[in-house]
């Protein structure tokens, strides 16, 4: 069979073939990608794939229907609404992902956000660069803080797990309740109840139809003034406009966000480009070279696994 890669893992060639070994062992052919490729050149090394490898680049349905042979596809990211299921669904073609692979780096990716936005590191930065000092900054610890954790799937438990060790009061909400969020000390609460009684809310529920916009103009505004919104998730669960209106009107104190609608480069009119407030990060939340190699690793285990016939990590 042929597996090829639509897109670059972030890991160098010798990493990924090693990683691959198991699989051209067995005699498959396996091809490498380490550029962005175009919507055309895709299409074009889709066509004779069995088994495609991508990351989070969108993969739409022409891409999809040109690859007459295509059975499996290897998702290196744990969302899979960037790919287009529907064709996938009409084409009988198994999709397994890589979810796991960067909890801890995502994790670890909002609570520094958190603390970022407490401490002013990023303003403070410049001021420094620029001959200055405190200049009237309020700053504030992370202990004691009352964290709002929107989707208490492995990312937002491991959120609460370091933020107790700071001293947090854990809430949480989810369509359903997690044994270990309880466990953990997350009491649940409403959506509505999670941004009018936090100190911080963050974000790591799925983009479903559901959850797009659930950080909404009414939420945002219900916060506290000293509040604080992460986003480390997926850039439709804000209202983006929403978000830039209540931080240049103070209505809340601040927000950090990793995501947007697209991938960057946003664009220069972007609202929260021209917020008071606000910290921004490329989507680099799931980057790190430990959970790249991890992923890595469990895309070319997907694809062992689905040739064994006990798909594993599976989606579709």
């Amino acid at each position: 069979m042929k597996i090829k890669m639509l897109e670059p893992l972030g890991v160098k060639k010798e990493k990924v073939m090693q990683a691959a070994k198991k699989i051209t062992d067995a005699g498959h052919e396996f091809v490498f990608c380490d550029r962005t490729l175009t919507k055309e050149e895709k299409i074009e090394r889709a066509k004779d794939a069995d088994v495609l490898i991508i990351a989070n680049a969108p993969l739409t349905a022409d891409i999809i229907n040109s690859a007459e042979n295509l059975k499996m596809i290897s998702v290196g990211f744990t969302g899979v609404d960037h790919v287009d299921l529907e064709a996938c669904k009409k084409k009988k073609i198994r999709v397994c992902n890589a979810q796991g692979y960067a909890t801890d780096a995502t994790a670890e990716m909002t609570v520094a956000m958190m603390l970022a936005a407490l401490r002013n590191i990023v303003p403070y930065d410049k001021e420094v660069r620029n001959g200055g000092t405190l200049n009237g900054y309020t700053h504030n610890t992370l202990k004691g803080k009352t964290i709002g954790i929107v989707g208490t799937g492995a990312i937002g438990r491991r959120v609460g797990e370091i933020t107790k060790a700071f001293g947090c009061k854990l809430l949480g909400y989810d369509v359903y309740e997690n044994e270990e969020a309880l466990a953990l000390g997350i009491e649940y609460k409403s959506v509505e109840d999670i941004f009018a009684q936090s100190d911080i809310v963050t974000l790591h529920a799925p983009l479903l139809e559901s959850t797009k916009h659930i950080a909404n103009k009414e939420r945002i505004g219900a916060m506290k003034k000293t509040g604080i919104l992460v986003n480390c998730a997926r850039g439709p669960l804000v209202d983006t406009q929403a978000l830039a209106d209540a931080l240049n009107e103070e209505k809340i104190a601040k927000a950090a966000i990793d995501v947007f609608e697209m991938e960057p480069p946003i664009p220069a009119d972007h609202p929260l480009l021209h917020a008071k407030n606000v910290i921004l990060t490329p989507h680099v939340a799931f980057y790190s070279e430990e959970s790249l190699e991890y992923r890595v690793g469990m895309v070319c285990d997907n694809i062992c696994a689905w040739f064994n016939g006990s798909p594993i990590n599976v989606k579709l």
